[in-house]
Protein backbone atom coordinates (compact mmCIF):
# COMPACT_ATOMS: atom_id res chain seq x y z
CA UNK A 1 0.00 0.00 0.00
CA UNK A 2 1.07 3.85 -0.73
CA UNK A 3 2.43 5.41 2.36
CA UNK A 4 0.58 7.81 4.16
CA UNK A 5 0.02 11.61 1.89
CA UNK A 6 1.69 9.48 -0.95
CA UNK A 7 0.66 10.21 -4.58
CA UNK A 8 -0.80 7.90 -6.36
CA UNK A 9 1.00 6.91 -9.80
CA UNK A 10 -0.21 8.72 -12.80
CA UNK A 11 -2.77 6.37 -14.92
CA UNK A 12 -1.24 4.60 -17.58
CA UNK A 13 -3.41 5.84 -21.12
CA UNK A 14 -4.71 2.16 -21.49
CA UNK A 15 -5.48 1.37 -17.25
CA UNK A 16 -9.13 0.89 -17.01
CA UNK A 17 -9.58 2.92 -14.27
CA UNK A 18 -8.53 6.00 -15.87
CA UNK A 19 -11.47 7.73 -16.77
CA UNK A 20 -9.73 11.38 -18.36
CA UNK A 21 -8.66 10.08 -21.82
CA UNK A 22 -8.34 13.13 -24.43
CA UNK A 23 -9.89 12.02 -27.60
CA UNK A 24 -9.79 13.57 -30.62
CA UNK A 25 -13.26 15.33 -30.18
CA UNK A 26 -12.42 16.59 -27.07
CA UNK A 27 -9.49 18.17 -28.28
CA UNK A 28 -10.83 20.02 -30.75
CA UNK A 29 -13.52 21.59 -28.64
CA UNK A 30 -10.94 22.19 -26.10
CA UNK A 31 -8.07 23.51 -28.02
CA UNK A 32 -10.24 25.39 -30.60
CA UNK A 33 -13.94 25.15 -29.76
CA UNK A 34 -14.80 24.30 -33.45
CA UNK A 35 -18.24 22.31 -33.41
CA UNK A 36 -18.78 22.50 -36.91
CA UNK A 37 -14.79 21.30 -37.09
CA UNK A 38 -15.20 19.03 -34.34
CA UNK A 39 -18.58 17.61 -36.21
CA UNK A 40 -16.18 17.13 -39.30
CA UNK A 41 -13.23 15.37 -38.07
CA UNK A 42 -15.92 12.82 -36.13
CA UNK A 43 -17.38 11.67 -39.79
CA UNK A 44 -13.79 11.44 -41.03
CA UNK A 45 -12.65 9.51 -37.99
CA UNK A 46 -15.71 7.23 -38.74
CA UNK A 47 -14.59 6.96 -42.36
CA UNK A 48 -11.11 5.95 -40.91
CA UNK A 49 -12.56 3.43 -38.91
CA UNK A 50 -14.61 1.73 -42.12
CA UNK A 51 -11.03 1.86 -44.31
CA UNK A 52 -9.02 0.35 -41.43
CA UNK A 53 -11.81 -2.15 -41.15
CA UNK A 54 -11.77 -2.84 -45.05
CA UNK A 55 -7.98 -2.75 -45.37
CA UNK A 56 -7.72 -5.45 -42.90
CA UNK A 57 -10.18 -8.15 -44.61
CA UNK A 58 -9.18 -7.24 -47.49
CA UNK A 59 -7.94 -10.75 -48.39
CA UNK A 60 -11.04 -12.77 -47.11
CA UNK A 61 -13.04 -10.13 -48.24
CA UNK A 62 -11.51 -10.32 -52.16
CA UNK A 63 -10.65 -6.62 -52.54
CA UNK A 64 -7.34 -7.18 -53.63
CA UNK A 65 -6.64 -6.86 -56.84
CA UNK A 66 -7.77 -3.71 -59.47
CA UNK A 67 -11.27 -2.59 -60.54
CA UNK A 68 -10.75 -2.51 -63.92
CA UNK A 69 -11.22 1.40 -64.27
CA UNK A 70 -8.99 4.62 -64.03
CA UNK A 71 -9.61 7.58 -61.59
CA UNK A 72 -9.09 11.23 -62.21
CA UNK A 73 -5.57 11.30 -62.99
CA UNK A 74 -5.67 7.71 -65.14
CA UNK A 75 -4.06 5.94 -62.58
CA UNK A 76 -5.50 2.12 -62.13
CA UNK A 77 -7.34 2.06 -59.86
CA UNK A 78 -8.07 -0.74 -57.12
CA UNK A 79 -10.88 -2.29 -55.55
CA UNK A 80 -10.40 -0.70 -52.21
CA UNK A 81 -9.94 2.87 -53.64
CA UNK A 82 -13.19 2.38 -54.34
CA UNK A 83 -14.60 1.29 -51.26
CA UNK A 84 -12.89 4.13 -49.41
CA UNK A 85 -14.15 6.80 -51.82
CA UNK A 86 -17.50 5.76 -51.26
CA UNK A 87 -16.85 5.57 -47.60
CA UNK A 88 -15.53 9.07 -46.92
CA UNK A 89 -18.22 10.43 -49.60
CA UNK A 90 -21.29 8.94 -47.75
CA UNK A 91 -19.52 10.07 -44.29
CA UNK A 92 -18.70 13.40 -44.94
CA UNK A 93 -21.98 14.37 -47.21
CA UNK A 94 -24.04 13.31 -44.26
CA UNK A 95 -21.88 15.14 -41.44
CA UNK A 96 -23.66 18.71 -42.78
CA UNK A 97 -20.44 20.44 -42.04
CA UNK A 98 -19.42 20.18 -45.95
CA UNK A 99 -20.28 22.96 -48.64
CA UNK A 100 -17.45 20.72 -51.55
CA UNK A 101 -15.87 17.70 -51.56
CA UNK A 102 -12.86 16.83 -53.58
CA UNK A 103 -11.60 12.99 -54.30
CA UNK A 104 -8.92 11.94 -56.10
CA UNK A 105 -10.89 9.22 -57.35
CA UNK A 106 -13.44 11.89 -58.59
CA UNK A 107 -12.66 13.96 -61.83
CA UNK A 108 -15.02 16.57 -60.72
CA UNK A 109 -15.65 18.48 -57.29
CA UNK A 110 -18.32 16.87 -55.54
CA UNK A 111 -21.42 19.91 -54.48
CA UNK A 112 -23.15 18.82 -51.13
CA UNK A 113 -26.64 18.90 -51.27
CA UNK A 114 -28.04 22.25 -49.91
CA UNK A 115 -29.59 20.09 -47.22
CA UNK A 116 -26.87 18.44 -45.79
CA UNK A 117 -24.45 21.71 -46.92
CA UNK A 118 -22.02 23.47 -44.18
CA UNK A 119 -19.57 25.86 -44.76
CA UNK A 120 -16.31 23.59 -45.10
CA UNK A 121 -14.41 22.17 -47.73
CA UNK A 122 -12.62 19.15 -48.07
CA UNK A 123 -9.67 17.50 -50.36
CA UNK A 124 -9.06 13.81 -49.81
CA UNK A 125 -7.19 10.50 -51.39
CA UNK A 126 -9.19 8.14 -49.96
CA UNK A 127 -6.09 5.38 -49.95
CA UNK A 128 -3.05 6.89 -50.37
CA UNK A 129 -0.48 4.01 -52.13
CA UNK A 130 -3.18 1.65 -52.87
CA UNK A 131 -0.27 0.41 -55.19
CA UNK A 132 0.84 -1.57 -52.59
CA UNK A 133 -2.24 -2.59 -50.79
CA UNK A 134 -1.62 -6.10 -52.44
CA UNK A 135 1.81 -6.76 -50.91
CA UNK A 136 0.48 -5.57 -47.31
CA UNK A 137 2.15 -2.22 -46.60
CA UNK A 138 1.11 0.51 -44.82
CA UNK A 139 -1.58 2.62 -46.67
CA UNK A 140 -3.11 5.67 -45.28
CA UNK A 141 -5.69 8.55 -45.89
CA UNK A 142 -4.91 12.71 -46.77
CA UNK A 143 -7.07 15.28 -46.61
CA UNK A 144 -6.98 18.67 -46.33
CA UNK A 145 -10.07 21.25 -44.92
CA UNK A 146 -10.47 24.82 -46.06
CA UNK A 147 -13.39 27.08 -45.01
CA UNK A 148 -15.78 28.34 -47.66
CA UNK A 149 -15.79 31.97 -47.99
CA UNK A 150 -17.73 33.13 -51.12
CA UNK A 151 -21.12 33.70 -51.55
CA UNK A 152 -23.88 31.30 -53.64
CA UNK A 153 -23.15 27.63 -54.27
CA UNK A 154 -20.56 26.31 -53.77
CA UNK A 155 -18.02 26.09 -57.03
CA UNK A 156 -14.26 24.61 -57.11
CA UNK A 157 -13.05 28.56 -56.61
CA UNK A 158 -13.78 27.76 -53.04
CA UNK A 159 -10.90 25.10 -52.68
CA UNK A 160 -8.48 26.52 -55.47
CA UNK A 161 -6.58 28.00 -52.85
CA UNK A 162 -2.81 28.34 -51.57
CA UNK A 163 -2.68 26.07 -48.78
CA UNK A 164 -1.78 29.41 -46.04
CA UNK A 165 -5.64 29.35 -46.59
CA UNK A 166 -5.92 25.26 -44.57
CA UNK A 167 -7.57 25.62 -41.69
CA UNK A 168 -6.60 21.76 -40.59
CA UNK A 169 -4.79 19.21 -42.70
CA UNK A 170 -3.99 15.79 -42.02
CA UNK A 171 -2.97 12.02 -42.18
CA UNK A 172 -4.42 8.76 -40.87
CA UNK A 173 -2.23 5.60 -41.51
CA UNK A 174 -3.39 2.23 -41.84
CA UNK A 175 -0.12 0.11 -40.58
CA UNK A 176 0.68 -1.71 -37.52
CA UNK A 177 -1.14 0.67 -35.27
CA UNK A 178 -3.78 3.29 -36.75
CA UNK A 179 -2.46 6.77 -36.39
CA UNK A 180 -4.05 10.24 -37.09
CA UNK A 181 -1.52 13.16 -37.54
CA UNK A 182 -3.74 15.92 -37.63
CA UNK A 183 -2.29 20.02 -37.45
CA UNK A 184 -4.82 23.14 -37.01
CA UNK A 185 -2.60 25.18 -37.75
CA UNK A 186 -1.19 25.25 -33.98
CA UNK A 187 1.28 22.27 -34.17
CA UNK A 188 1.06 18.77 -35.03
CA UNK A 189 -0.86 16.53 -33.01
CA UNK A 190 -0.49 12.64 -33.06
CA UNK A 191 -3.85 10.30 -32.27
CA UNK A 192 -3.80 6.33 -32.38
CA UNK A 193 -7.00 4.29 -32.82
CA UNK A 194 -7.84 2.41 -29.17
CA UNK A 195 -9.86 -0.44 -30.73
CA UNK A 196 -11.02 -1.42 -27.49
CA UNK A 197 -13.38 2.09 -26.61
CA UNK A 198 -13.38 3.06 -30.94
CA UNK A 199 -11.74 5.93 -30.31
CA UNK A 200 -8.53 8.19 -31.41
CA UNK A 201 -6.74 8.97 -28.12
CA UNK A 202 -4.47 11.71 -27.86
CA UNK A 203 -0.79 10.74 -27.66
CA UNK A 204 1.18 13.47 -27.69
CA UNK A 205 2.39 16.48 -29.97
CA UNK A 206 4.85 15.57 -32.92
CA UNK A 207 7.69 16.87 -34.44
CA UNK A 208 10.82 16.75 -35.81
CA UNK A 209 13.65 15.02 -33.63
CA UNK A 210 16.39 17.25 -32.26
CA UNK A 211 19.09 14.96 -33.49
CA UNK A 212 17.98 14.15 -37.14
CA UNK A 213 18.72 11.22 -38.33
CA UNK A 214 20.56 11.06 -42.03
CA UNK A 215 17.39 9.47 -44.24
CA UNK A 216 16.56 10.15 -47.77
CA UNK A 217 13.55 9.05 -49.76
CA UNK A 218 13.03 9.28 -52.97
CA UNK A 219 12.31 6.65 -55.99
CA UNK A 220 15.81 6.60 -58.02
CA UNK A 221 14.02 4.32 -60.32
CA UNK A 222 13.53 8.04 -62.18
CA UNK A 223 16.87 9.05 -61.39
CA UNK A 224 17.86 9.28 -65.57
CA UNK A 225 14.81 11.66 -65.68
CA UNK A 226 15.57 14.21 -62.93
CA UNK A 227 17.50 17.60 -63.35
CA UNK A 228 21.08 17.74 -63.00
CA UNK A 229 20.30 19.40 -59.25
CA UNK A 230 18.50 16.76 -58.34
CA UNK A 231 20.81 14.01 -59.60
CA UNK A 232 23.75 15.94 -57.47
CA UNK A 233 21.78 16.61 -54.58
CA UNK A 234 21.40 12.61 -54.31
CA UNK A 235 24.98 11.74 -55.09
CA UNK A 236 26.26 13.77 -52.12
CA UNK A 237 23.73 12.16 -49.77
CA UNK A 238 25.30 8.55 -50.99
CA UNK A 239 29.14 9.96 -51.07
CA UNK A 240 29.18 13.51 -48.47
CA UNK A 241 32.45 15.17 -48.86
CA UNK A 242 32.58 14.35 -45.10
CA UNK A 243 30.77 12.03 -42.29
CA UNK A 244 28.80 9.38 -42.84
CA UNK A 245 26.62 8.54 -45.99
CA UNK A 246 22.53 9.29 -45.59
CA UNK A 247 20.61 5.71 -45.62
CA UNK A 248 17.93 4.77 -48.10
CA UNK A 249 14.80 4.47 -47.22
CA UNK A 250 11.82 4.41 -49.90
CA UNK A 251 8.25 2.22 -49.69
CA UNK A 252 5.88 4.37 -52.13
CA UNK A 253 3.01 5.24 -50.10
CA UNK A 254 3.22 8.54 -49.24
CA UNK A 255 1.86 8.53 -45.50
CA UNK A 256 4.14 6.19 -44.61
CA UNK A 257 7.36 8.13 -46.18
CA UNK A 258 6.17 10.92 -44.57
CA UNK A 259 5.36 9.74 -41.00
CA UNK A 260 8.94 7.82 -40.61
CA UNK A 261 10.59 11.31 -42.05
CA UNK A 262 9.39 13.33 -39.33
CA UNK A 263 9.53 10.50 -36.28
CA UNK A 264 13.27 10.12 -37.22
CA UNK A 265 14.48 12.64 -39.31
CA UNK A 266 15.48 13.29 -43.02
CA UNK A 267 14.00 14.11 -46.74
CA UNK A 268 11.66 12.63 -48.63
CA UNK A 269 10.86 14.12 -51.95
CA UNK A 270 9.41 13.42 -55.82
CA UNK A 271 10.76 16.25 -57.59
CA UNK A 272 9.87 17.20 -61.58
CA UNK A 273 11.61 15.47 -64.06
CA UNK A 274 11.78 15.25 -67.89
CA UNK A 275 8.18 13.05 -68.22
CA UNK A 276 6.32 14.91 -65.27
CA UNK A 277 7.52 18.55 -65.23
CA UNK A 278 4.78 19.24 -62.51
CA UNK A 279 5.65 15.89 -60.55
CA UNK A 280 3.78 13.14 -59.62
CA UNK A 281 1.87 13.93 -56.35
CA UNK A 282 -1.57 16.56 -56.59
CA UNK A 283 -1.48 19.54 -54.42
CA UNK A 284 -4.55 19.72 -52.72
CA UNK A 285 -4.89 16.32 -51.42
CA UNK A 286 -1.25 15.21 -50.62
CA UNK A 287 1.26 18.39 -51.40
CA UNK A 288 -0.35 21.22 -49.92
CA UNK A 289 -1.57 18.37 -46.42
CA UNK A 290 1.91 17.10 -45.91
CA UNK A 291 3.72 20.59 -46.33
CA UNK A 292 1.93 22.02 -43.61
CA UNK A 293 2.07 19.12 -41.29
CA UNK A 294 6.19 19.41 -42.41
CA UNK A 295 5.92 23.40 -41.35
CA UNK A 296 4.09 22.61 -38.37
CA UNK A 297 6.22 19.94 -37.34
CA UNK A 298 10.04 22.29 -37.61
CA UNK A 299 10.33 21.17 -41.21
CA UNK A 300 11.40 22.37 -44.68
CA UNK A 301 8.75 21.97 -47.98
CA UNK A 302 9.53 23.06 -50.77
CA UNK A 303 9.18 22.75 -54.78
CA UNK A 304 12.01 22.99 -55.89
CA UNK A 305 13.27 24.95 -59.03
CA UNK A 306 9.43 25.07 -60.14
CA UNK A 307 8.06 27.50 -62.74
CA UNK A 308 11.22 29.56 -62.84
CA UNK A 309 12.17 29.98 -59.20
CA UNK A 310 12.15 28.29 -55.96
CA UNK A 311 9.06 28.09 -54.19
CA UNK A 312 7.09 27.32 -50.44
CA UNK A 313 4.68 24.10 -51.52
CA UNK A 314 2.06 26.67 -49.40
CA UNK A 315 2.10 29.35 -51.19
CA UNK A 316 1.68 27.36 -54.72
CA UNK A 317 -2.35 28.09 -55.47
CA UNK A 318 -3.76 25.40 -57.77
CA UNK A 319 -5.07 25.54 -61.49
CA UNK A 320 -7.02 22.88 -61.09
CA UNK A 321 -8.50 20.14 -58.70
CA UNK A 322 -5.80 17.48 -59.68
CA UNK A 323 -2.99 19.84 -59.78
CA UNK A 324 0.39 18.66 -59.31
CA UNK A 325 3.26 20.21 -57.35
CA UNK A 326 7.50 18.92 -57.17
CA UNK A 327 7.82 18.08 -53.30
CA UNK A 328 10.91 18.24 -51.62
CA UNK A 329 10.23 18.47 -47.91
CA UNK A 330 11.83 17.13 -44.44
Amino acid sequence: AAAPGAQAPPKAVDDIRNTKIETLTTFIMRELKDRELAILMSAMQLSFKFIVRAVRKAGIADLYGLANTSNSSGDEVKKLDLLSDEIMIDALTKSGTCALLVSEEQEEPIVVPPEFRGHLCCAFDPLDGSSNIDCNVSTGTIFSVFRKTSEGEPCKEDILKPGTEMIAAGYCMYGSAVDLVITFMNGVHRFTLDDSIGEFVYVGPMSFPPKAKTIYSCNEGNYQLWDPEIQKAVELFKNPSEGKPYSARYVGSMVSDVHRTILYGGIFMYPADKKATKGKLRLLYEGLPMASIIEQAGGVASTGMFKGSVQRILDVVPEHIHDRCPIIMG
